[in-house]
């Protein structure tokens, strides 16, 4: 039987930062409120409510404001999204060697399932609205050996999932800031991602 690899998707397999841009400044627009899209396109990773706390959106506007974002992403976001370098074949690497492959990501599942449909994403199982440590449940219930993944974030959540913890520095994270948390290794892109993989050593 292969090898299960999950894939973090923003800033992994997926850049959506132009989209991500228009959708949280036309969010700012309609609620008045100070959101920054640059700034939440630049440091993906923490999920949406998080986010909108972070520009001091007011606690009891957060339900409202995350459920209007996720009602404009698909035509201002999941258009203008394209895949990162090497997405398609980590994936298809996966396959070729007999695995599965779980995306599992902190994105609203439906959106993310758009993206993958849209780019042609080979997937076996998509799981959204996780985050961190919280990944490690989706990761360990479906079997997941490596966790591949832009976010320091990402690393938290395949240490405690028990899988292998790899890095791409495609998104906000440095190399060493990924391998301080304990990524056993940082590819500059996804395009790294079969030979490693195939030089993969089984665990016992």
């Amino acid at each position: 039987m292969g090898i299960t690899v999950g894939f973090d998707l923003d800033m992994t397999l997926i850049d959506p930062r132009p989209g991500m841009v228009a959708a949280l400044d036309a969010l700012a627009e309609e609620s008045g409120l100070p959101l920054d899209g640059e700034h939440f396109a630049a440091n993906l990773g923490p999920p949406l409510d998080a986010v909108l706390r972070g520009f001091e959106a007011p606690e009891e506007r957060i339900p409202e404001l995350v459920d209007r974002f996720r009602e404009i992403y698909p035509e201002l976001v999941v258009p203008s999204t394209v895949a990162l370098p090497g997405a398609h074949a980590a994936l298809d690497a996966v396959h070729r060697a007999g695995g599965r492959t779980v995306v599992v990501t902190g994105k609203f599942a439906p959106n993310a399932a758009r993206h993958i449909k849209a780019l042609g994403f080979e997937v076996d199982v998509l799981v959204g609205e996780l985050w961190s440590t919280g990944k490690a449940a989706a990761l360990t219930e479906h079997g997941a050996e490596v966790y591949v993944g832009d976010h320091l974030g990402d690393i938290n959540g395949a240490l405690a999932a028990g899988a292998v913890p790899v890095g791409v520095t495609t998104g906000p994270c440095s190399r060493a800031e990924l391998l301080e948390a304990g990524a056993e290794v940082v590819f500059d892109s996804l395009a790294e991602f079969p030979a490693w993989l195939a030089g993969l050593s089984p665990r016992a």
